[in-house]
């Protein structure tokens, strides 16, 4: 069968500017695409067709102009103001992590202390151990997971860092998080 696909919508940049696409592809590929700055139809890949079709699409005027206004106008600027009013609470979502710190002893000369944070969002964050102080550099007794995702849409991370036991040194991990402001949490080990 033939599938032909049409994608439009509209992009939003952190400057707060809008840009309107629309794309047409064929049989799973990009054919052409409208320009809505220029009001104009562009092959999407070298063959004939695209080429065919971008031109006889561009000769139709008052097509250009129809999706200039639809794309720039009706779906950045009315949707967006629609998303924006419906959907405040959820684009400024904020949830503030929690974190804990235990240790794990794999071998008598080894400690493993980790640092769960869990339950954040937006999904930025920042984990460091600090020991007496000062931040624990990378290295190889330091690992860190990626960021996972939680059930109800939050997030979260381990970092493990492995020390010597009774080192004479004190540890904390802090964290950092949007959520929280200039604070951070200090959570201490031991």
């Amino acid at each position: 069968p033939l599938v032909v696909q049409f994608r439009a919508g509209c992009v939003l940049y952190p400057n707060t500017t809008r840009q309107g696409f629309l794309s047409v592809s064929w049989g799973g590929r990009d054919l052409v695409a409208f320009e809505v700055d220029t009001q104009h139809w562009e092959a999407r890949q070298p063959s004939q067709l695209a080429e065919l079709v971008s031109k006889s699409l561009n000769k139709q005027k008052s097509l250009r102009v129809l999706l200039e206004y639809l794309l720039s106008i009706w779906i950045c600027q009315s949707n967006f103001l629609t998303l924006k009013r419906y959907g405040r609470a959820a684009l400024e979502r904020q949830e503030p992590p929690v974190a804990t710190v235990f240790a794990r002893t794999p071998s008598l000369d080894q400690l493993l202390l980790v640092c769960h944070v869990t339950g954040f969002y937006p999904r930025p964050i920042s984990v460091a151990w600090l020991r007496d102080g000062q931040e624990v550099p990378p290295g190889p007794a330091l690992s860190t997971s990626t960021i996972l995702p939680n059930a109800d849409l939050t997030y979260q991370l381990r970092s493990v860092l492995a020390v010597a036991p009774r080192d004479g040194h004190s540890y904390a991990c802090r964290v950092r998080h949007h959520s929280l402001g200039t604070r951070s949490l200090l959570i201490p080990w031991g």
